[in-house]
Protein backbone atom coordinates (compact mmCIF):
# COMPACT_ATOMS: atom_id res chain seq x y z
CA UNK A 1 0.00 0.00 0.00
CA UNK A 2 1.32 3.37 -1.04
CA UNK A 3 1.31 5.86 2.13
CA UNK A 4 -0.23 9.28 1.66
CA UNK A 5 1.27 12.57 3.26
CA UNK A 6 -1.57 13.88 5.70
CA UNK A 7 -2.21 17.33 4.20
CA UNK A 8 -2.12 20.22 6.36
CA UNK A 9 -5.40 19.97 8.37
CA UNK A 10 -4.83 16.51 9.11
CA UNK A 11 -1.27 17.05 10.18
CA UNK A 12 -2.21 20.24 12.33
CA UNK A 13 -5.08 18.01 14.10
CA UNK A 14 -2.39 14.77 14.69
CA UNK A 15 0.09 17.47 16.25
CA UNK A 16 -2.78 19.38 18.49
CA UNK A 17 -4.00 15.51 20.03
CA UNK A 18 -0.27 14.79 20.92
CA UNK A 19 0.74 17.96 22.18
CA UNK A 20 -2.64 19.25 24.03
CA UNK A 21 -2.31 18.83 27.71
CA UNK A 22 -6.07 18.87 27.94
CA UNK A 23 -9.14 18.97 26.37
CA UNK A 24 -11.41 20.31 29.55
CA UNK A 25 -9.20 23.23 28.94
CA UNK A 26 -10.55 24.23 25.91
CA UNK A 27 -13.54 26.94 25.97
CA UNK A 28 -16.52 26.27 25.08
CA UNK A 29 -18.52 29.57 25.32
CA UNK A 30 -17.63 32.12 22.82
CA UNK A 31 -15.96 36.11 23.78
CA UNK A 32 -16.46 39.30 23.79
CA UNK A 33 -14.29 40.16 20.53
CA UNK A 34 -12.33 42.86 22.43
CA UNK A 35 -11.17 39.52 23.90
CA UNK A 36 -8.95 39.10 21.03
CA UNK A 37 -7.08 42.36 21.37
CA UNK A 38 -6.54 41.06 25.27
CA UNK A 39 -5.08 37.93 23.75
CA UNK A 40 -2.44 39.85 21.22
CA UNK A 41 -1.93 42.08 23.69
CA UNK A 42 -0.34 39.56 25.76
CA UNK A 43 2.03 38.20 23.17
CA UNK A 44 3.74 41.64 24.07
CA UNK A 45 3.66 40.49 27.72
CA UNK A 46 0.61 42.33 28.90
CA UNK A 47 -1.26 39.19 29.77
CA UNK A 48 -5.23 39.19 31.32
CA UNK A 49 -4.39 36.50 33.73
CA UNK A 50 -1.45 38.27 35.40
CA UNK A 51 -2.26 39.43 39.10
CA UNK A 52 -3.43 42.75 38.42
CA UNK A 53 -4.25 45.75 41.41
CA UNK A 54 -7.05 45.67 43.54
CA UNK A 55 -8.93 48.76 43.79
CA UNK A 56 -8.12 49.19 47.70
CA UNK A 57 -5.42 46.84 49.98
CA UNK A 58 -6.78 43.53 49.91
CA UNK A 59 -7.45 41.24 52.90
CA UNK A 60 -7.59 38.18 51.36
CA UNK A 61 -5.82 36.57 48.06
CA UNK A 62 -7.96 33.51 47.54
CA UNK A 63 -11.19 32.05 48.10
CA UNK A 64 -12.50 28.33 49.06
CA UNK A 65 -16.32 28.27 48.67
CA UNK A 66 -18.21 24.62 49.83
CA UNK A 67 -21.23 24.46 48.25
CA UNK A 68 -24.17 21.98 49.74
CA UNK A 69 -26.50 21.11 46.95
CA UNK A 70 -30.19 21.01 47.54
CA UNK A 71 -30.82 23.18 50.37
CA UNK A 72 -29.49 22.61 53.93
CA UNK A 73 -31.99 22.87 56.97
CA UNK A 74 -30.24 25.60 59.17
CA UNK A 75 -32.97 24.89 61.75
CA UNK A 76 -31.47 21.44 62.12
CA UNK A 77 -28.07 22.66 61.41
CA UNK A 78 -26.40 26.13 62.08
CA UNK A 79 -29.46 28.04 63.51
CA UNK A 80 -31.11 25.35 65.54
CA UNK A 81 -34.36 25.38 66.77
CA UNK A 82 -36.20 24.14 69.88
CA UNK A 83 -38.56 20.57 69.47
CA UNK A 84 -40.00 21.43 72.67
CA UNK A 85 -43.98 22.56 73.07
CA UNK A 86 -45.24 19.39 71.09
CA UNK A 87 -42.93 20.84 67.87
CA UNK A 88 -42.03 17.19 66.79
CA UNK A 89 -44.05 18.05 63.58
CA UNK A 90 -47.51 15.46 64.78
CA UNK A 91 -49.33 18.86 66.00
CA UNK A 92 -52.12 20.64 63.89
CA UNK A 93 -49.72 23.16 62.90
CA UNK A 94 -46.78 20.09 62.28
CA UNK A 95 -43.82 22.64 63.30
CA UNK A 96 -41.06 20.46 63.98
CA UNK A 97 -37.97 21.83 65.57
CA UNK A 98 -34.14 20.71 65.29
CA UNK A 99 -34.04 16.56 65.13
CA UNK A 100 -30.66 16.28 65.71
CA UNK A 101 -29.59 17.73 69.57
CA UNK A 102 -27.42 20.82 69.78
CA UNK A 103 -24.50 22.43 71.99
CA UNK A 104 -22.29 25.28 71.92
CA UNK A 105 -18.53 26.16 71.18
CA UNK A 106 -16.98 26.46 74.87
CA UNK A 107 -14.88 29.21 73.01
CA UNK A 108 -17.07 31.42 71.73
CA UNK A 109 -20.77 30.23 72.94
CA UNK A 110 -22.32 29.82 69.14
CA UNK A 111 -24.82 26.85 68.85
CA UNK A 112 -24.77 24.40 66.16
CA UNK A 113 -26.47 20.81 65.82
CA UNK A 114 -25.10 17.55 66.49
CA UNK A 115 -24.77 16.98 62.50
CA UNK A 116 -21.54 19.08 62.77
CA UNK A 117 -19.22 18.22 66.04
CA UNK A 118 -16.30 19.05 64.28
CA UNK A 119 -17.33 22.45 62.67
CA UNK A 120 -18.77 23.64 65.96
CA UNK A 121 -15.40 22.94 67.38
CA UNK A 122 -14.04 25.37 64.99
CA UNK A 123 -16.87 27.61 65.08
CA UNK A 124 -14.70 30.55 67.19
CA UNK A 125 -13.00 31.06 63.55
CA UNK A 126 -16.42 31.71 61.67
CA UNK A 127 -18.83 34.33 61.03
CA UNK A 128 -21.99 32.47 60.84
CA UNK A 129 -24.77 34.77 59.12
CA UNK A 130 -28.12 33.55 60.17
CA UNK A 131 -30.17 35.71 58.25
CA UNK A 132 -29.77 35.54 54.64
CA UNK A 133 -32.62 35.32 52.09
CA UNK A 134 -32.62 33.09 49.17
CA UNK A 135 -32.88 34.44 45.53
CA UNK A 136 -35.33 32.07 44.78
CA UNK A 137 -37.15 28.87 45.92
CA UNK A 138 -36.19 26.35 43.30
CA UNK A 139 -33.26 24.54 43.08
CA UNK A 140 -32.11 26.05 39.79
CA UNK A 141 -32.90 29.44 39.97
CA UNK A 142 -31.46 29.58 43.58
CA UNK A 143 -27.82 27.83 43.21
CA UNK A 144 -27.71 29.98 40.45
CA UNK A 145 -28.41 33.22 42.17
CA UNK A 146 -26.12 32.32 44.92
CA UNK A 147 -23.12 31.54 42.35
CA UNK A 148 -23.97 34.48 39.81
CA UNK A 149 -26.03 36.98 41.39
CA UNK A 150 -28.90 36.37 39.41
CA UNK A 151 -31.45 33.85 39.78
CA UNK A 152 -33.11 34.22 36.17
CA UNK A 153 -29.99 34.87 33.45
CA UNK A 154 -27.61 33.43 32.38
CA UNK A 155 -24.62 35.18 34.31
CA UNK A 156 -21.08 34.92 34.60
CA UNK A 157 -19.96 33.15 37.88
CA UNK A 158 -18.34 34.89 40.67
CA UNK A 159 -15.02 32.41 40.35
CA UNK A 160 -15.29 33.98 36.84
CA UNK A 161 -15.30 37.88 37.78
CA UNK A 162 -12.81 37.37 40.62
CA UNK A 163 -10.39 35.87 38.21
CA UNK A 164 -10.63 38.40 35.00
CA UNK A 165 -10.46 41.21 38.21
CA UNK A 166 -7.69 39.64 39.90
CA UNK A 167 -5.74 37.30 37.29
CA UNK A 168 -3.80 34.31 39.07
CA UNK A 169 -0.70 34.14 40.93
CA UNK A 170 -0.09 30.90 38.93
CA UNK A 171 -0.02 30.89 35.62
CA UNK A 172 0.85 26.71 35.69
CA UNK A 173 -3.00 26.73 36.69
CA UNK A 174 -6.13 27.81 36.27
CA UNK A 175 -7.16 31.04 38.39
CA UNK A 176 -10.77 29.36 39.02
CA UNK A 177 -10.83 25.72 39.88
CA UNK A 178 -14.31 23.33 40.72
CA UNK A 179 -13.59 20.34 42.12
CA UNK A 180 -17.09 18.33 41.72
CA UNK A 181 -17.59 14.90 41.64
CA UNK A 182 -20.98 15.39 39.57
CA UNK A 183 -22.92 18.67 38.62
CA UNK A 184 -25.13 20.58 41.17
CA UNK A 185 -28.79 22.26 39.97
CA UNK A 186 -27.65 24.88 37.19
CA UNK A 187 -25.36 22.12 35.73
CA UNK A 188 -21.83 24.10 34.04
CA UNK A 189 -23.54 27.17 34.38
CA UNK A 190 -22.61 27.60 38.19
CA UNK A 191 -18.64 27.75 36.87
CA UNK A 192 -19.47 29.46 33.39
CA UNK A 193 -17.64 32.73 32.03
CA UNK A 194 -20.71 33.40 29.81
CA UNK A 195 -19.56 37.06 28.46
CA UNK A 196 -16.67 37.28 29.93
CA UNK A 197 -13.11 36.15 28.31
CA UNK A 198 -14.07 32.93 28.44
CA UNK A 199 -10.47 31.33 29.77
CA UNK A 200 -11.45 32.99 33.03
CA UNK A 201 -14.34 30.32 33.25
CA UNK A 202 -13.71 27.52 35.90
CA UNK A 203 -11.91 23.84 35.02
CA UNK A 204 -13.65 21.37 36.93
CA UNK A 205 -11.85 19.00 38.38
CA UNK A 206 -13.54 15.19 39.20
CA UNK A 207 -12.08 13.38 42.66
CA UNK A 208 -10.32 9.94 41.38
CA UNK A 209 -7.12 8.90 39.95
CA UNK A 210 -7.56 11.05 37.16
CA UNK A 211 -8.66 14.15 37.90
CA UNK A 212 -8.18 16.16 35.26
CA UNK A 213 -9.68 14.40 32.13
CA UNK A 214 -6.37 13.31 29.18
CA UNK A 215 -3.55 15.64 31.09
CA UNK A 216 -0.70 13.67 30.76
CA UNK A 217 3.08 14.13 31.20
CA UNK A 218 5.51 15.73 28.66
CA UNK A 219 8.25 13.22 29.60
CA UNK A 220 11.20 12.32 27.33
CA UNK A 221 9.29 13.86 24.44
CA UNK A 222 9.18 17.53 26.62
CA UNK A 223 11.54 19.32 23.94
CA UNK A 224 9.63 17.91 20.56
CA UNK A 225 6.47 19.03 22.40
CA UNK A 226 7.67 22.38 23.06
CA UNK A 227 8.27 22.73 19.36
CA UNK A 228 5.17 21.46 18.17
CA UNK A 229 3.35 23.79 20.65
CA UNK A 230 5.00 26.82 19.24
CA UNK A 231 4.55 25.87 15.86
CA UNK A 232 1.03 25.26 16.53
CA UNK A 233 0.88 28.64 18.26
CA UNK A 234 2.16 30.78 15.67
CA UNK A 235 -0.19 29.25 13.29
CA UNK A 236 -3.27 30.17 15.89
CA UNK A 237 -1.65 33.56 15.81
CA UNK A 238 -1.38 34.55 12.06
CA UNK A 239 -5.13 33.24 11.91
CA UNK A 240 -6.30 34.90 14.37
CA UNK A 241 -4.11 38.47 12.69
CA UNK A 242 -6.32 37.95 10.35
CA UNK A 243 -9.46 37.19 11.80
CA UNK A 244 -9.87 39.75 15.18
CA UNK A 245 -13.03 38.96 15.70
CA UNK A 246 -12.50 35.18 16.08
CA UNK A 247 -13.17 35.37 19.66
CA UNK A 248 -13.48 31.46 19.82
CA UNK A 249 -10.22 30.78 18.47
CA UNK A 250 -8.84 33.25 20.70
CA UNK A 251 -10.65 31.85 23.28
CA UNK A 252 -8.71 28.05 22.79
CA UNK A 253 -5.49 29.93 22.18
CA UNK A 254 -5.17 31.09 26.13
CA UNK A 255 -6.75 28.03 27.00
CA UNK A 256 -3.94 25.62 25.22
CA UNK A 257 -1.34 27.89 26.92
CA UNK A 258 -2.55 26.98 30.28
CA UNK A 259 -3.32 23.52 29.34
CA UNK A 260 -0.04 23.01 27.97
CA UNK A 261 1.61 24.33 31.55
CA UNK A 262 -0.91 22.34 33.73
CA UNK A 263 1.33 19.05 32.45
CA UNK A 264 4.31 20.24 34.62
CA UNK A 265 2.06 21.58 37.66
CA UNK A 266 -1.11 19.68 37.84
CA UNK A 267 -0.17 16.40 38.76
CA UNK A 268 2.19 17.54 41.62
CA UNK A 269 -0.44 19.63 43.34
CA UNK A 270 -3.18 16.80 43.35
CA UNK A 271 -0.94 14.21 44.53
CA UNK A 272 -1.46 13.91 48.15
CA UNK A 273 1.20 11.52 48.53
CA UNK A 274 3.68 14.02 50.36
CA UNK A 275 0.96 15.17 52.73
CA UNK A 276 2.27 14.09 56.13
CA UNK A 277 -0.10 10.94 57.95
CA UNK A 278 -1.28 13.63 60.79
CA UNK A 279 -2.47 16.15 57.63
CA UNK A 280 -4.17 12.87 55.77
CA UNK A 281 -5.88 11.86 59.12
CA UNK A 282 -6.81 15.41 59.91
CA UNK A 283 -8.96 15.41 57.03
CA UNK A 284 -9.80 11.79 57.74
CA UNK A 285 -8.48 10.32 54.16
CA UNK A 286 -7.01 7.69 56.55
CA UNK A 287 -10.66 6.55 57.01
CA UNK A 288 -11.10 2.78 55.21
CA UNK A 289 -14.16 3.92 53.79
CA UNK A 290 -15.43 4.45 50.25
CA UNK A 291 -17.85 6.85 48.61
CA UNK A 292 -18.65 10.72 48.51
CA UNK A 293 -16.84 10.87 52.29
CA UNK A 294 -13.69 9.91 50.88
CA UNK A 295 -13.83 11.80 47.87
CA UNK A 296 -14.76 15.27 50.02
CA UNK A 297 -11.97 14.86 52.35
CA UNK A 298 -9.95 14.92 49.36
CA UNK A 299 -11.51 18.08 47.50
CA UNK A 300 -10.71 19.84 50.88
CA UNK A 301 -7.21 19.08 51.14
CA UNK A 302 -6.72 19.71 47.57
CA UNK A 303 -8.41 22.84 47.94
CA UNK A 304 -5.37 23.72 50.40
CA UNK A 305 -2.82 22.95 48.19
CA UNK A 306 -4.49 24.57 45.27
CA UNK A 307 -4.42 28.00 47.38
CA UNK A 308 -0.65 27.50 48.59
CA UNK A 309 -0.21 27.18 44.50
CA UNK A 310 -1.63 30.47 43.96
CA UNK A 311 -4.92 29.64 42.47
CA UNK A 312 -7.60 32.37 43.24
CA UNK A 313 -11.20 30.65 43.33
CA UNK A 314 -11.38 27.03 44.13
CA UNK A 315 -15.19 25.73 44.37
CA UNK A 316 -15.71 22.43 45.92
CA UNK A 317 -19.22 20.81 45.49
CA UNK A 318 -20.14 17.59 47.76
CA UNK A 319 -22.94 16.28 46.20
CA UNK A 320 -24.94 16.47 42.67
CA UNK A 321 -28.74 16.96 41.48
CA UNK A 322 -29.69 13.50 43.92
CA UNK A 323 -28.83 12.32 46.64
CA UNK A 324 -28.24 15.62 47.69
CA UNK A 325 -29.45 17.90 50.85
CA UNK A 326 -32.99 18.47 49.74
CA UNK A 327 -34.72 15.82 52.69
CA UNK A 328 -38.24 16.03 51.83
CA UNK A 329 -39.50 12.96 53.10
CA UNK A 330 -37.18 12.40 55.80
CA UNK A 331 -34.58 14.84 57.55
CA UNK A 332 -32.64 11.33 58.53
CA UNK A 333 -30.66 12.08 55.20
CA UNK A 334 -28.80 15.03 56.26
CA UNK A 335 -27.01 12.57 58.75
CA UNK A 336 -24.83 11.01 56.14
CA UNK A 337 -24.33 13.84 54.12
CA UNK A 338 -23.12 15.73 57.09
CA UNK A 339 -21.05 13.02 58.16
CA UNK A 340 -19.07 12.97 54.72
CA UNK A 341 -18.58 16.62 55.43
CA UNK A 342 -18.21 17.91 58.66
CA UNK A 343 -14.47 16.35 59.59
CA UNK A 344 -12.88 17.38 56.06
CA UNK A 345 -14.64 20.96 56.12
CA UNK A 346 -13.66 21.85 59.99
CA UNK A 347 -10.22 20.08 59.22
CA UNK A 348 -9.64 22.65 55.94
CA UNK A 349 -9.86 25.66 58.58
CA UNK A 350 -7.64 24.07 60.87
CA UNK A 351 -5.37 23.12 58.19
CA UNK A 352 -5.07 26.72 56.89
CA UNK A 353 -4.83 28.13 60.10
CA UNK A 354 -1.79 25.82 61.05
CA UNK A 355 -0.15 26.97 57.70
CA UNK A 356 -0.40 30.81 58.26
CA UNK A 357 -2.90 30.55 55.44
CA UNK A 358 -6.08 31.51 57.28
CA UNK A 359 -5.98 35.21 57.42
CA UNK A 360 -6.06 35.68 53.75
CA UNK A 361 -8.15 32.73 52.56
CA UNK A 362 -11.98 32.90 52.67
CA UNK A 363 -13.43 30.08 53.19
CA UNK A 364 -17.45 30.18 52.49
CA UNK A 365 -19.56 27.16 53.32
CA UNK A 366 -23.29 28.16 51.85
CA UNK A 367 -26.22 26.59 50.46
CA UNK A 368 -29.17 27.32 47.76
CA UNK A 369 -32.32 28.12 49.93
CA UNK A 370 -33.28 26.62 53.80
CA UNK A 371 -35.40 24.27 55.00
CA UNK A 372 -39.33 24.81 56.20
CA UNK A 373 -39.92 24.99 60.02
CA UNK A 374 -43.16 22.82 59.09
CA UNK A 375 -43.30 19.09 58.51
CA UNK A 376 -43.20 17.67 55.18
CA UNK A 377 -43.59 13.72 54.00
CA UNK A 378 -42.91 11.43 57.19
CA UNK A 379 -40.12 13.97 58.77
CA UNK A 380 -38.88 15.92 55.56
CA UNK A 381 -39.29 19.94 55.47
CA UNK A 382 -40.15 21.74 51.99
CA UNK A 383 -37.98 24.42 51.15
CA UNK A 384 -37.14 27.82 52.13
CA UNK A 385 -36.19 30.74 50.60
CA UNK A 386 -36.87 33.21 53.80
CA UNK A 387 -33.98 33.02 56.04
CA UNK A 388 -30.85 30.41 55.91
CA UNK A 389 -27.42 30.10 57.29
CA UNK A 390 -24.10 30.55 55.63
CA UNK A 391 -20.93 31.53 56.65
CA UNK A 392 -17.15 32.76 56.26
CA UNK A 393 -14.04 31.61 58.22
CA UNK A 394 -11.06 33.78 57.52
CA UNK A 395 -9.48 36.67 55.42
CA UNK A 396 -10.74 39.29 57.67
CA UNK A 397 -14.13 38.25 58.50
CA UNK A 398 -14.68 37.72 62.03
CA UNK A 399 -14.32 34.47 64.38
CA UNK A 400 -17.13 33.78 66.67
CA UNK A 401 -19.32 36.04 65.52
CA UNK A 402 -23.00 35.42 64.27
CA UNK A 403 -24.54 37.60 62.67
CA UNK A 404 -28.55 37.95 62.20
CA UNK A 405 -31.30 36.20 63.83
CA UNK A 406 -34.31 34.31 62.81
CA UNK A 407 -37.45 34.05 65.07
CA UNK A 408 -38.01 30.76 67.18
CA UNK A 409 -39.21 28.72 64.84
CA UNK A 410 -36.48 29.80 62.00
CA UNK A 411 -39.33 31.05 59.51
CA UNK A 412 -38.42 34.44 58.78
CA UNK A 413 -35.21 37.19 59.71
CA UNK A 414 -36.02 39.17 62.92
CA UNK A 415 -32.87 41.30 62.35
CA UNK A 416 -30.40 42.22 60.06
CA UNK A 417 -31.60 40.50 56.86
CA UNK A 418 -29.08 39.45 53.89
CA UNK A 419 -29.19 39.65 50.51
CA UNK A 420 -27.19 37.28 48.16
CA UNK A 421 -26.05 40.90 46.44
CA UNK A 422 -24.22 41.71 50.15
CA UNK A 423 -22.70 39.18 50.47
CA UNK A 424 -20.92 38.89 47.41
CA UNK A 425 -20.07 42.59 47.23
CA UNK A 426 -18.63 41.74 51.17
CA UNK A 427 -16.34 38.90 49.69
CA UNK A 428 -15.17 41.22 46.62
CA UNK A 429 -14.16 43.52 49.26
CA UNK A 430 -12.17 41.19 51.33
CA UNK A 431 -10.24 41.11 47.71
CA UNK A 432 -9.69 43.85 47.80
CA UNK A 433 -12.11 45.11 44.56
CA UNK A 434 -14.96 47.41 44.96
CA UNK A 435 -17.99 45.88 44.00
CA UNK A 436 -19.60 48.63 42.00
CA UNK A 437 -16.01 49.21 39.86
CA UNK A 438 -15.58 45.83 38.65
CA UNK A 439 -17.73 46.07 35.72
CA UNK A 440 -17.49 44.34 31.65
CA UNK A 441 -19.14 46.30 28.78
CA UNK A 442 -21.58 43.86 27.38
CA UNK A 443 -24.47 44.08 24.63
CA UNK A 444 -24.54 48.34 25.31
CA UNK A 445 -24.16 48.21 29.23
CA UNK A 446 -21.73 47.79 31.95
CA UNK A 447 -22.89 44.44 33.84
CA UNK A 448 -21.05 43.50 37.26
CA UNK A 449 -21.79 40.72 39.77
CA UNK A 450 -23.59 42.34 42.25
CA UNK A 451 -25.58 44.03 39.34
CA UNK A 452 -27.38 47.36 40.71
CA UNK A 453 -27.59 45.94 44.53
CA UNK A 454 -25.32 44.94 47.09
CA UNK A 455 -24.06 46.68 50.38
CA UNK A 456 -20.71 45.52 52.63
CA UNK A 457 -21.18 44.46 55.71
CA UNK A 458 -18.52 46.00 57.53
CA UNK A 459 -19.73 44.37 60.76
CA UNK A 460 -18.53 41.26 59.69
CA UNK A 461 -15.05 42.04 59.49
CA UNK A 462 -12.52 42.76 61.79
Amino acid sequence: MVSRKPNRREWMGSVAASSLASRSMVASSLMMPGVVAELLASEAGNDPTQPRPTHFPAKAKNVIMIFATGGVSHIDTFDPKSNKNGRDGSGKDKLMGNLFGSKRNDRCGTEVSNLFPHVRDVMDDVCLIRSMKASHFDHSEATLGMHTGSPTFARPSMGSWVSYGLGTENQNLPSFIVIAPHLPYGGTQVYASDFLPAFHQGTRVIPGNNPIGNLKSPGESGKLQDLEFELVDQFNRKHLGDRPHDSALAARMKSFRTAFNMQQSAPEAFDLSSEPEHIRKLYGIDRKTKGPGADFAWQCLVARRLAQRGVRFIELIDTGSRPNWDSHGDMNEHKDLANNVDQPTAALITDLKQQGMLDETMVVWATEFGRTPTKEGNKGRGHHRDCFSVWVAGGGFKGGHVHGETDDIGKYSVTQSVEVHDLHATLLHQMGIDHERLTFRHAGRDFRLTDVHGNVMTELLS
